[in-house]
Protein backbone atom coordinates (compact mmCIF):
# COMPACT_ATOMS: atom_id res chain seq x y z
CA UNK A 1 0.00 0.00 0.00
CA UNK A 2 1.31 3.01 -1.11
CA UNK A 3 1.48 6.15 1.40
CA UNK A 4 -1.37 8.06 -0.32
CA UNK A 5 -3.77 4.91 0.11
CA UNK A 6 -2.55 4.63 3.79
CA UNK A 7 -3.47 8.00 4.94
CA UNK A 8 -6.83 7.08 3.34
CA UNK A 9 -7.37 3.95 5.05
CA UNK A 10 -5.76 5.70 8.23
CA UNK A 11 -8.68 8.27 8.11
CA UNK A 12 -11.64 5.69 7.44
CA UNK A 13 -10.61 3.78 9.90
CA UNK A 14 -10.30 6.57 12.11
CA UNK A 15 -13.88 7.45 11.08
CA UNK A 16 -15.52 4.35 12.06
CA UNK A 17 -13.64 4.95 15.20
CA UNK A 18 -14.45 8.36 16.63
CA UNK A 19 -16.41 9.51 13.81
CA UNK A 20 -16.74 13.00 12.05
CA UNK A 21 -15.84 16.02 14.27
CA UNK A 22 -18.41 19.08 14.06
CA UNK A 23 -17.04 21.64 12.05
CA UNK A 24 -17.72 25.38 13.45
CA UNK A 25 -17.87 28.31 11.11
CA UNK A 26 -18.39 31.54 13.63
CA UNK A 27 -14.86 31.20 15.11
CA UNK A 28 -13.16 34.57 15.55
CA UNK A 29 -10.10 33.99 14.15
CA UNK A 30 -7.91 36.57 16.03
CA UNK A 31 -9.16 34.65 19.01
CA UNK A 32 -8.09 31.20 17.59
CA UNK A 33 -4.93 32.95 17.12
CA UNK A 34 -4.76 34.35 20.67
CA UNK A 35 -5.95 31.00 21.82
CA UNK A 36 -2.98 28.91 20.40
CA UNK A 37 -0.47 30.94 21.47
CA UNK A 38 -1.54 30.52 24.93
CA UNK A 39 -1.97 26.59 24.34
CA UNK A 40 2.08 26.25 23.47
CA UNK A 41 3.14 24.09 26.24
CA UNK A 42 0.18 23.87 28.08
CA UNK A 43 -2.83 21.93 28.46
CA UNK A 44 -6.28 22.69 27.57
CA UNK A 45 -7.80 23.85 31.10
CA UNK A 46 -4.70 26.06 31.68
CA UNK A 47 -5.14 27.57 28.12
CA UNK A 48 -8.75 28.10 28.65
CA UNK A 49 -8.39 29.71 31.90
CA UNK A 50 -6.07 32.19 30.57
CA UNK A 51 -7.80 33.19 27.63
CA UNK A 52 -11.01 33.68 29.70
CA UNK A 53 -9.13 35.79 32.03
CA UNK A 54 -7.57 37.81 29.29
CA UNK A 55 -11.29 38.79 27.56
CA UNK A 56 -12.60 39.49 31.10
CA UNK A 57 -9.78 41.99 32.12
CA UNK A 58 -9.33 43.25 28.10
CA UNK A 59 -12.78 43.38 26.68
CA UNK A 60 -11.48 44.16 23.10
CA UNK A 61 -7.99 42.70 20.90
CA UNK A 62 -7.48 46.51 20.73
CA UNK A 63 -6.79 46.53 24.57
CA UNK A 64 -4.90 43.62 24.72
CA UNK A 65 -2.24 44.86 22.07
CA UNK A 66 -2.24 48.47 24.22
CA UNK A 67 -1.76 46.98 27.70
CA UNK A 68 0.69 47.25 29.78
CA UNK A 69 2.89 44.48 29.14
CA UNK A 70 3.27 43.34 33.23
CA UNK A 71 -0.33 43.42 33.51
CA UNK A 72 -1.00 41.23 30.60
CA UNK A 73 1.58 38.93 32.20
CA UNK A 74 0.08 38.42 35.00
CA UNK A 75 -3.76 37.56 33.35
CA UNK A 76 -2.52 35.16 31.64
CA UNK A 77 0.06 33.41 34.23
CA UNK A 78 -2.23 30.41 34.24
CA UNK A 79 -1.11 28.87 30.64
CA UNK A 80 2.51 29.33 32.14
CA UNK A 81 5.61 31.12 29.77
CA UNK A 82 3.83 34.34 30.37
CA UNK A 83 7.49 35.91 29.87
CA UNK A 84 6.73 34.75 26.14
CA UNK A 85 3.56 34.69 25.55
CA UNK A 86 2.55 37.90 26.59
CA UNK A 87 4.62 39.75 24.19
CA UNK A 88 4.03 37.60 21.44
CA UNK A 89 0.36 37.90 21.42
CA UNK A 90 0.50 42.20 21.34
CA UNK A 91 3.31 41.84 18.75
CA UNK A 92 0.62 39.23 16.42
CA UNK A 93 -2.32 42.25 17.12
CA UNK A 94 0.43 44.49 16.49
CA UNK A 95 0.79 43.16 13.30
CA UNK A 96 -2.74 42.81 12.60
CA UNK A 97 -3.47 46.76 13.40
CA UNK A 98 -0.43 47.68 11.16
CA UNK A 99 -1.99 46.05 7.65
CA UNK A 100 -5.45 46.73 8.89
CA UNK A 101 -7.87 49.26 10.43
CA UNK A 102 -9.90 46.94 12.11
CA UNK A 103 -8.51 44.03 14.67
CA UNK A 104 -9.89 41.20 11.95
CA UNK A 105 -7.69 38.60 9.74
CA UNK A 106 -10.75 37.89 7.40
CA UNK A 107 -8.57 39.43 4.58
CA UNK A 108 -6.65 36.22 4.61
CA UNK A 109 -9.35 34.66 3.50
CA UNK A 110 -8.71 36.34 -0.10
CA UNK A 111 -4.84 35.20 -0.09
CA UNK A 112 -3.82 31.99 -1.34
CA UNK A 113 -2.92 29.50 1.37
CA UNK A 114 0.85 30.13 1.06
CA UNK A 115 0.44 33.58 1.07
CA UNK A 116 -1.43 33.63 4.05
CA UNK A 117 1.21 31.42 5.65
CA UNK A 118 3.41 33.54 5.02
CA UNK A 119 2.06 36.29 6.29
CA UNK A 120 0.89 34.58 9.62
CA UNK A 121 4.85 33.65 10.25
CA UNK A 122 6.58 36.71 9.77
CA UNK A 123 4.93 37.51 13.49
CA UNK A 124 7.68 36.20 15.45
CA UNK A 125 6.72 33.07 18.01
CA UNK A 126 4.49 32.19 15.51
CA UNK A 127 5.32 29.24 13.40
CA UNK A 128 4.07 26.92 11.17
CA UNK A 129 1.55 24.79 13.59
CA UNK A 130 -0.08 28.48 14.82
CA UNK A 131 -0.62 29.59 11.14
CA UNK A 132 -2.12 26.42 10.29
CA UNK A 133 -4.31 26.12 13.19
CA UNK A 134 -5.77 29.67 12.39
CA UNK A 135 -6.47 29.02 8.86
CA UNK A 136 -8.05 25.87 9.24
CA UNK A 137 -9.92 26.63 12.29
CA UNK A 138 -10.06 30.04 12.13
CA UNK A 139 -10.99 30.79 8.56
CA UNK A 140 -11.92 27.42 7.28
CA UNK A 141 -9.43 27.33 4.79
CA UNK A 142 -7.09 23.98 4.02
CA UNK A 143 -4.06 24.07 5.95
CA UNK A 144 -2.97 20.61 7.96
CA UNK A 145 -1.63 21.68 11.34
CA UNK A 146 0.81 19.02 13.06
CA UNK A 147 1.06 19.14 17.08
CA UNK A 148 2.74 16.52 19.03
CA UNK A 149 0.02 13.85 18.81
CA UNK A 150 -0.22 14.31 14.91
CA UNK A 151 3.40 13.89 14.58
CA UNK A 152 3.73 11.01 16.87
CA UNK A 153 0.79 9.08 15.66
CA UNK A 154 1.53 9.57 11.80
CA UNK A 155 5.53 8.82 12.57
CA UNK A 156 4.56 5.62 13.80
CA UNK A 157 1.76 4.89 11.22
CA UNK A 158 5.17 5.63 8.67
CA UNK A 159 2.95 8.49 6.67
CA UNK A 160 5.87 10.30 7.85
CA UNK A 161 9.55 9.87 7.27
CA UNK A 162 11.40 8.65 11.10
CA UNK A 163 13.58 12.13 10.62
CA UNK A 164 10.33 14.03 9.52
CA UNK A 165 10.32 17.24 12.14
CA UNK A 166 6.79 19.06 13.00
CA UNK A 167 7.56 21.96 10.93
CA UNK A 168 8.53 19.13 7.27
CA UNK A 169 5.38 17.06 8.39
CA UNK A 170 2.96 19.61 7.09
CA UNK A 171 3.67 19.81 4.05
CA UNK A 172 4.08 15.94 3.83
CA UNK A 173 0.82 15.24 5.38
CA UNK A 174 -1.05 17.88 2.99
CA UNK A 175 0.14 16.47 0.33
CA UNK A 176 -1.20 12.69 1.08
CA UNK A 177 -5.04 13.98 1.30
CA UNK A 178 -7.63 15.81 -0.15
CA UNK A 179 -8.34 19.37 1.32
CA UNK A 180 -11.51 18.67 2.60
CA UNK A 181 -10.32 15.88 4.48
CA UNK A 182 -7.82 17.88 6.48
CA UNK A 183 -10.37 19.02 9.38
CA UNK A 184 -11.88 15.29 10.23
CA UNK A 185 -7.92 13.86 9.90
CA UNK A 186 -6.35 16.15 12.25
CA UNK A 187 -8.95 16.15 14.77
CA UNK A 188 -9.32 12.26 14.91
CA UNK A 189 -5.75 12.00 14.70
CA UNK A 190 -5.54 13.80 17.76
CA UNK A 191 -8.08 12.31 19.36
CA UNK A 192 -6.35 8.85 18.57
CA UNK A 193 -2.57 10.26 20.29
CA UNK A 194 -4.86 11.29 23.31
CA UNK A 195 -6.99 7.93 24.26
CA UNK A 196 -4.91 4.93 22.60
CA UNK A 197 -1.42 6.10 20.53
CA UNK A 198 -0.42 7.77 23.63
CA UNK A 199 3.17 8.71 24.12
CA UNK A 200 3.80 6.40 26.97
CA UNK A 201 2.19 2.68 27.02
CA UNK A 202 0.21 3.13 23.68
CA UNK A 203 -2.87 0.54 23.88
CA UNK A 204 -1.94 -1.39 20.57
CA UNK A 205 -4.15 -4.13 21.48
CA UNK A 206 -7.22 -1.94 21.44
CA UNK A 207 -5.80 0.30 18.40
CA UNK A 208 -8.57 -0.01 15.14
CA UNK A 209 -5.23 0.55 12.54
CA UNK A 210 -2.70 -2.19 14.40
CA UNK A 211 -2.40 -4.55 11.17
CA UNK A 212 -1.31 -1.45 9.02
CA UNK A 213 1.23 0.04 11.77
CA UNK A 214 4.30 -1.00 11.64
CA UNK A 215 5.24 0.23 15.69
CA UNK A 216 1.83 -1.32 16.79
CA UNK A 217 3.23 -4.94 14.76
CA UNK A 218 6.61 -4.17 16.82
CA UNK A 219 5.13 -4.23 20.05
CA UNK A 220 2.37 -6.36 19.88
CA UNK A 221 5.47 -9.03 18.85
CA UNK A 222 6.95 -7.60 21.65
CA UNK A 223 4.45 -8.40 24.26
CA UNK A 224 3.71 -11.69 23.32
CA UNK A 225 7.48 -12.86 22.98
Amino acid sequence: MDTQSAALEVHERLLKTYGKPSQRDDRDPVAVLVSTILSQNTNDVNRDRAFRRLRERFPTWQAVRDADEEALKETVRTAGLANHKAPTIQRALRHIGAHQDQMSLDFLREQPVEEAKSWLTEIKGVGPKTAAIVLLFGLGMPAFPVDTHVHRVTQRLGLIGPKTSREQAHQVLESLLPEELYYPFHLNLIRHGREICTARQPRCPECPLRDICAYGKRQLQRDES
